[in-house]
Parts: structure tokens; sequence; C-alpha cells
């Protein structure tokens, strides 16, 4: 999408865990709260190994992005990640 509202060239790495949460959001909160778009876009095509923290961190980033008034748009999910989501029944918030 070529919209200048929406901003893209973030992206989820290729390893999530919680080992890696809070390094990751701390990088993706910083990088995404600098950008002007009122939707921001991140890429999960990279992401391959991850547990449930993956889906902490894009609720928090969600959050954060809400408090700034910006919206997150989560591109190329993952199949798994996807079906965490809808395990513990966050689909609404964070829609594919």
């Amino acid at each position: 999408m070529s919209d200048s509202r929406v901003a893209s060239g973030a992206a989820l790495p290729e390893r999530l865990t919680l080992a890696e949460a809070g390094a990751t959001l701390e990088l993706l909160g910083r990088a995404l709260a600098q950008n002007p778009a009122t939707e921001v876009a991140l890429d999960a095509s990279r992401l391959s190994v991850f547990d449930s923290s993956a889906v902490a961190v894009l609720l928090e980033l969600r959050r954060t992005l809400q408090v700034q008034g910006k919206t997150l748009r989560v591109e190329h999910w993952p199949q798994r990640l996807q079906a965490l989501v809808a395990l513990y029944g966050v689909s609404e918030l964070l829609p594919a």
C-alpha cells in the first residue's frame, strides 16, 4: 500500500520467545512509535521460532500504538501464530 498514512518496514524477528520478548518489544516499540503514520504495518513473515510471548508482544505493541492514536496491522502471519492468537481468544484484537 502506498498510502502515506501507513508505515512499513518494521518486522518481527525470526525468533521470538520469552527470552527475546523484552528486547523485541523495546526495539519495535521505539521504531513504531517514531513513525508518524496512523496505521503501522508489521511484517511477521520471518517469524519461525516463537511461543506465546509473540502474542503478548503483539498485544503490547497494539496497546502502545493505540495510546498514540495509531493502529497496528500485522502482515504475512505464520499459520501457527494465527492459531495461537485464536487459542488465546484475541483474534478480534489482532485480526489477520
